[in-house]
């Protein structure tokens, strides 16, 4: 069976009637928002974002975590929090991605929080540099019940790789791969599918067809393209693909560059899914790096108080009003179409 069908009926297990109910809710909700102009919320996210520590062993030029620039704090999510937001959204939510900054893998109690989230019936997927896939680590991963697991990879060679990924080694992140590979193989597991994400940037731009041979070669799951976001666009940047296909920006005419994005007044994420921090705070998506817009926070309130809280639903009419006015939507890629 091919993985992306198998991965996809695997998703199919984990839609309860409530959790089907509530993705009716969602919708309806958001399309009945986007025709009123006013926020009308019904229904839990249908996926979350969960982040298990902003700690990360690289240092990419584009990533707070690796630029070691956020201004606000940092550490390592607490299981007993973790349980409290699980418990709360389980009911209805079907998807639960650990990660928004930092490397998963170098929280101690990681592969716990995977299976916590098993034992809710929920899908689980995670992104990785691939540096800390052991022997033991990638056998514990499969047993784990892991669902998703994103491996980035960005380069073909050192060089290529380690342009992005500074402090990287493409070998390690070759035998980690290779590591899953085997013990899925080994345990006789359909999961995780395991997905090879390679960021287009100017550097590497010129060995997409290398990565897609080399996904083959080893027998990942799927191989997925992905555009990069760049802070400081606007002069243009080094890492700007010049393969358009693969690049969020386009220039002006004049000598500055600008988002291809035109920043419609509304968004889906707002509506389907959301992004919780380490420490409980609950924003609205992976583009508030650095929670400025923090919705309230789960160590101290339900999950259900924040998501229908007054600040969210300012929020949201915002967005529905003028999303071209909020900071976090200006470098935002919903819009652009930047997957392949």
């Amino acid at each position: 069976m091919p993985g992306n069908l198998r991965d996809s009926i695997n998703i199919a297990t984990k839609t309860t009637p409530s959790r089907l109910a509530n993705a009716a809710k969602v919708l309806g909700s958001y399309y009945l928002s986007r025709a009123t102009g006013r926020p009308k919320q019904m229904g839990f996210p249908l996926s979350v974002s969960i982040e298990p520590t902003t700690a990360c062993n690289l240092r990419c030029p584009e990533c707070p975590s690796g630029l070691r620039s956020f201004t606000r704090p940092t550490g390592n999510l607490k299981m007993e929090l973790l349980d409290k937001i699980l418990a709360d959204i389980s009911r209805h939510t079907t998807y639960v991605n650990f990660y928004f900054q930092g490397e998963p893998y170098i929280h101690p109690q990681f592969l716990d929080m995977v299976d916590l989230c098993r034992k809710h019936n929920m899908y689980s997927a995670t992104s990785t540099n691939a540096h800390f896939l052991t022997e033991k680590k990638a056998r514990e991963t499969v047993e784990s019940g892991l669902d998703r697991l994103i491996i980035s990879i960005d380069g073909t060679d050192q060089e290529t790789y380690s342009s992005y990924r500074r402090e990287g080694k493409l070998e390690k992140v070759i035998e980690g791969t290779k590591n899953i590979l085997k013990w899925k193989k080994e345990l006789k597991s359909a999961t995780p599918h395991v997905i090879f994400q390679f960021l287009v940037v100017k550097p590497n731009e010129h060995q997409i067809d290398e990565v897609q041979r080399l996904g083959a070669e080893l027998g990942v799951d799927e191989v997925r393209f992905k555009t990069a976001q760049i802070y400081d666009y606007e002069n243009g940047s080094d890492l700007i693909p010049s393969i358009d296909k693969y690049s969020r920006y386009r220039p002006t005419g004049n000598g500055t560059w600008e988002i291809k994005n035109p920043l419609d007044n509304h968004c889906w994420r707002m509506w389907s899914g959301c992004v919780i921090t380490w420490d409980g705070r609950l924003v609205p998506c992976c583009f508030d790096k650095d929670a400025e817009h923090a919705m309230g926070n789960l160590s101290e309130q339900s999950f259900g108080e924040v998501w229908y809280s007054d600040a969210y639903h300012r929020f949201r009419s915002s967005v529905l009003r003028s999303r071209s006015e909020i900071e976090i939507c200006k470098n935002c890629s919903e819009g652009t179409k930047v997957w392949s």
